[in-house]
Formats: structure tokens, C-alpha cells, sequence
């Protein structure tokens, strides 16, 4: 019924106590989700940036996508510091040979530099010469966490956006989605958890007043996508059971299923509610079908 646009595995588990380290998903546990939920199949996305996830190579994802190969689909992750650690260095050497091998897409690009950093803007642009898409992760800071950061509003992702009409970017996370509405203050644009526990920041919550600039940064450019994963699109969704279905009706032909999935016992509610939402008459069977699996497919081009 489902296909996953981003979902995260590790080789093998790493053997480290929390909370420093995550403990992700082993490849055999994500199919075992899958086989519980309703998902037919998702894809890896590799982790190179060490900011917060101990760093993976894009050889662990072919490995398991080849022990998997009707389940799972490859991405690749390429840091935009790689092949010398400038703006001028030859990224699309390192994207086309990934591409050869199978790889889809770029991501989850979630280094923690601005998204308007010449680095960054030399990986977006070789992915548009490739042609991958890009699913990219966003942070309201620099330091303390990983993610591109943008200032409230998203102005570097729209003249990203207006840099590469070419290069589909999917937004994706607590930056990106916190904005379906407009921002009551700069401070609900998501949150960190320190390891000793201890929380800044947070996400908005009630209905929709005003819309915020995603659904205007998705009717003014054609190249912009929507990746559901995580509990932050679930949050942007579930906050106005009236608006969001709206918005995705109004946006099905570029809005993706996706789960985030990091560890064996992550809920995974954005199911149920598409489901619910189908059912009661929220959206449409189109709608739904679009949104669960035939968007992934015509992208990724699999069937």
C-alpha cells in the first residue's frame, strides 16, 4: 500500500549506550516494520555527515538494497565538504558514479551549514547536472545539531529553489514543515534534546490561521517536494484535521509517504491518519494512492 521515501538502516547494529549514539534499525528490523505496516517497499538514505549519527559509507546502502532488492531502493550522501572542501570541487565525479550504480536520489543531505553556503549551493548544483533529487534536513542554528540552516521565512531555500528550477528538492523536518503556517515566533521552528536531557525550542500546534510560506513556496515553484517522513510533517498535519487535507489535495501530485524509521519500536502515525483521512472523505482515493506509493513510483521510476 505504502512506499517509503526516507527510511534510515545500519549494517550492523552499533554496539554503543545511548543517548550519544542513536541506535538505528538493523536493514532485517526495517523490513520487519514494513511487513507489519503496509509498506511495500522504501529507501535508504546513507548518513556521511558527522554532526550528530555516526557516519555510514554509500557501499553499506548498495550492500543491503542488493540483499533487498525488491524492498528497498538506494540513495546516496555525499557531504558537500568531500573532494576538497570547496565550492569549485567535482562533486558530480562523486554523484555520477553512485548514479551508475543505482543510486535514485541525494540524501539525507543534513550538514549543518547554511543552505546558502557556497559549499552546499556546489552539491545542489552538480545534483541538478546529475540529475538526482534531493531530500535535505534543516536546523534553526548552527552548531548543536545537525541540518541546512535557513532563517524563518525559508528565503535561502527559495532562491535555492529559483537557482535550480531544475533540481527537485524535497523538504523535509521541524524548519520545513513547522512553516505550513505562519510562524506565531521564530522559537516554533523545532527543538534540540541535549543528552542530559534538556530541551530548547519547539513546534507549533493548533489550527491553521494564516498559511506560512510552504504552500506558497509550493504553488510559486514546480521543483519543490514534500517528504512526510518524521513526527514533524505527522505534527504539521495533524494540528488542523480541516486545512491539511486541503493542502494535500491541492499538492498530490508532489507530496511523498515517508516514515524517518530509526529504531525498531518508532511509532509511525501518519499512517493512520491518511488512512482515516481517506476514509472519512478528507481526500480521495487519487489523493491517497498518489501520496502512499504512485508519486514514489513515477519518480523513482519504478514500475
Amino acid at each position: 500500500m505504502f512506499i517509503d521515501i526516507h527510511a534510515h538502516a545500519y549494517r550492523k547494529p552499533v554496539c554503543l549506550p545511548p543517548p550519544l549514539v542513536t541506535q538505528f534499525c538493523t536493514v532485517e528490523q526495517v523490513i520487519s516494520r514494513y511487513d507489519q505496516s503496509g509498506i511495500e517497499k522504501g529507501v535508504l538514505l546513507p548518513v556521511v555527515s558527522p554532526e550528530v549519527y555516526l557516519p555510514q559509507a554509500n557501499e553499506d546502502i548498495l550492500e543491503m538494497v542488493e540483499k533487498y532488492p525488491d524492498r528497498l531502493i538506494p540513495f546516496c550522501n555525499i557531504d558537500p565538504r568531500a573532494l576538497t572542501n570547496s565550492a569549485d570541487a567535482p562533486l558530480n565525479y562523486l554523484l555520477r558514479y553512485y548514479k551508475d550504480k543505482g543510486c535514485k536520489g541525494l540524501g539525507e543531505v543534513m550538514v549543518n551549514l547554511p543552505l546558502m553556503h557556497p559549499l552546499v549551493q556546489n552539491l545542489f548544483k552538480h545534483a541538478q547536472d546529475v540529475g538526482l533529487p534531493i531530500i535535505f534536513d534543516g536546523l534553526y542554528l548552527i552548531g548543536g545539531d545537525f541540518g541546512l540552516y535557513d532563517d524563518p521565512g525559508l528565503p535561502q531555500l527559495e532562491f535555492t529553489l529559483q537557482r535550480f528550477p531544475d533540481l527537485i528538492i524535497f523538504g523535509h523536518g521541524p524548519v520545513f514543515w513547522s512553516e505550513i503556517a505562519r510562524l506565531e515566533t521564530p522559537g516554533e521552528r523545532g527543538f534540540l534534546f541535549r543528552p542530559n536531557g534538556e530541551q530548547t525550542g519547539r513546534l507549533p500546534y493548533g489550527v491553521v490561521k494564516e498559511e506560512g510560506v510552504v504552500p506558497k513556496l509550493f504553488r510559486r515553484y514546480q521543483n519543490i517536494y514534500g517528504d512526510l517522513s518524521d513526527f514533524t510533517a505527522h505534527n504539521a498535519l495533524a494540528r488542523d484535521p480541516e486545512y491539511a487535507p486541503r493542502f494535500l489535495t491541492e499538492f498530490q501530485d508532489r507530496i511523498f509517504f515517508g516514515t524517518d524509521i530509526l529504531s525498531i519500536d518508532m511509532p509511525l502515525p501518519l499512517i493512520d491518519l491518511l488512512i482515516k483521512w481517506r476514509d472519512a472523505g478528507k481526500i480521495s482515493g487519487e489523493v491517497f494512492n498518489k501520496i502512499a506509493r504512485e508519486n514514489a513510483v513515477k519518480l523513482l521510476g519504478l514500475e
